[in-house]
């Protein structure tokens, strides 16, 4: 992980080595000699000197099998170098009646922080502004014991991170492995950015909706609101939103990591254009978790209506018994238009379908995750009204069908936004920021509970089912990252945040008025 190519530079003159002298003095062969013996002997301390300087740096660059690793990592020279890394080790209590246990070898701290490479995008995208505005409850009072226990209530497990490992008490199952492939997540984060995230202690709720209503903690006499981190929040509430389980694996729906998937998506767009889609809204999902999706199926083509959508319903019993043939994410970008629209809360797969190149038609949401409060309607997705979803529906894919240069732009702004915005990278370094941010809030010195699991990615992946280690190895940090975290913009004015949100309340007001002016058109015409 070193620069090692290339140490020590000759240096490099044109002609003879005496050619920059002074012609009075090359013409004596006495003193051209004395002097090349001169130059030479410089040479050589200053080549020794730079030689030591790197044994020095060598020297203190440990891998091995002590307990506290150090990485040394150095961004002084130029040339590419090769990552050391760490795969999973599950030989370690492989043996009969043996437990897993952690393996020692892993670097948990950087040495020199300075010499890390500056990272290729040095500012980080526009969302995580709202770190600051999610943390803003605990700005003035900071965060207490008590209020964080006050969140076990609905909290699925509890996280507790000292000196670089992490500790976790469970209280309840999550639903399917939410909670597991969570943990795994923050174990990836650890081992991308070994020994810097400080202690911090946090509950974690894994379900749809946020619980944490403002209402509830209004008055003289409310209690603080207590700190829950979960995937989604609304307006109305303050929990804390994190990314999604989804971005290490789906495994129960065989939905690979986010990483790889990425990629998969980019040649599914590849492969079918836009102009040679089918010219419709395309959407498939379970039905049966809102009323609003069953409202949905409404505007499905039948022999007397046609709302320019084909709506497909997903049964994912069936489709795990046939070996999910017909849910390829990557394989459902064959429509110019894609329908979003939310289940019980939020939906995870907002992001597949912003990554398709299709104009992203998007139902009005409730609910927000960790990266959506910066999309733009109109620029990255057509706003669609959840109380009269099929007349919405038509007009959109009707204007979109009629001005095909910017409905592709619209399309081509989300995929763009998820492909360069969404990437991993990103992902992690959202996380490493809000959790440092949260830990400065922390008025408690975070302490490792009785009866809770030390966790490593050995501990969780070695011993998982099939299906689930699959996705852990495929997502697995093999070694800590060579590139600082991007740099955390600074948070939204109230006046900016006001701007910001009268915009979007205002681009969707004018589709409305597109829209009613397109139906009043028709109307005349009939």
């Amino acid at each position: 992980m070193l620069r090692g190519s290339r140490l020590v530079r000759p240096f490099q003159f044109q002609g003879t080595s005496s050619d920059w002298l002074p012609s009075s003095i090359t013409k004596s062969p006495a003193i051209a000699a004395a002097t090349n013996t001169i130059l030479f002997l410089g040479l050589f301390i200053i080549s020794a000197a730079i030689l030591f300087s790197y044994w020095i740096q060598i020297s203190n660059f440990q891998i091995g099998n002590s307990a506290n690793e150090t990485i040394l990592i150095s961004n002084k020279y130029q040339e590419p170098f090769k990552v050391i890394e760490f795969p999973l080790n599950c030989s370690i209590g492989s043996n009969i009646n043996q437990t897993q246990t952690c393996p020692t070898s892993y670097p948990t701290t950087f040495g020199n922080l300075d010499d890390l490479e500056p990272s290729s995008s040095p500012i980080c995208p526009d969302y995580f502004r709202f770190i600051h505005q999610d943390l803003m409850p605990w700005k003035a009072t900071g965060i207490t014991r008590d209020m964080v226990e006050r969140a076990k209530e609905t909290a699925h497990f509890r996280l507790v991170i000292v000196k670089g490992k992490a500790y976790v008490e469970k209280y309840k199952k999550s639903i399917q492995t939410r909670d597991v492939f969570t943990i795994w997540g923050i174990l990836q984060l650890l081992r991308r950015y070994p020994g810097r995230l400080p202690d911090l202690e946090l509950m974690f709720d894994c379900d749809d909706k946020p619980v944490i209503r403002s209402r509830d903690f209004r008055g003289p006499n409310s209690t603080q609101v207590p700190p829950l981190f979960r995937y989604c929040g609304d307006r109305w509430t303050k929990d804390i939103v994190f990314p999604d389980w989804s971005f290490w694996g789906w495994a129960e729906i065989n939905i690979k990591p986010w990483e790889g998937l990425l990629k998969d998506l980019k040649k599914g767009n590849d492969r079918r254009k836009w102009m040679e889609r089918e010219p419709y809204a395309y959407w498939k999902g379970n039905p049966f978790v809102a009323e609003s999706r069953k409202d949905l199926l409404k505007c499905n083509v039948s022999d007397s209506q046609d709302w320019n959508a084909r709506l497909f319903i997903q049964d994912w019993i069936l489709e795990s018994q046939q070996g999910f043939k017909q849910s390829d994410v990557a394989s459902q970008c064959t429509h110019r238009y894609k329908i979003y629209i939310e289940g019980y809360a939020w939906s995870v797969s907002e992001k597949y379908i912003l990554a398709c190149d299709s104009v992203t038609l998007i139902v009005k949401p409730q609910y927000y995750d960790f990266f959506t409060r910066s999309l733009q309607p109109v620029h990255h997705y057509w706003p669609i009204r959840h109380d009269d979803k099929c007349k919405s529906i038509k007009f959109a894919v009707d204007w979109g069908n009629n001005h095909k240069q910017k409905a592709q732009a619209i399309g081509k702004a989300a995929s763009d936004f998820i492909q360069q915005e969404l990437k991993m990278d990103f992902v992690y370094d959202y996380m490493f920021h809000l959790l440092n941010k949260y830990a400065k809030l922390l008025r408690f010195e975070p302490k490792i509970p009785e009866g809770a699991t030390h966790l490593c990615s050995e501990s969780m992946a070695c011993p998982a089912a099939e299906s689930e280690k699959k996705f852990m190895t495929e997502s697995l940090v093999k070694s800590p990252s060579v590139t600082s975290p991007c740099t955390m913009p600074p948070a939204y004015k109230p006046q900016a945040l006001g701007n910001l949100y009268r915009r979007n309340i205002n681009l969707n007001k004018q589709v409305q008025k597109w829209e009613d002016k397109y139906w009043e058109n028709l109307s005349k015409q009939d």
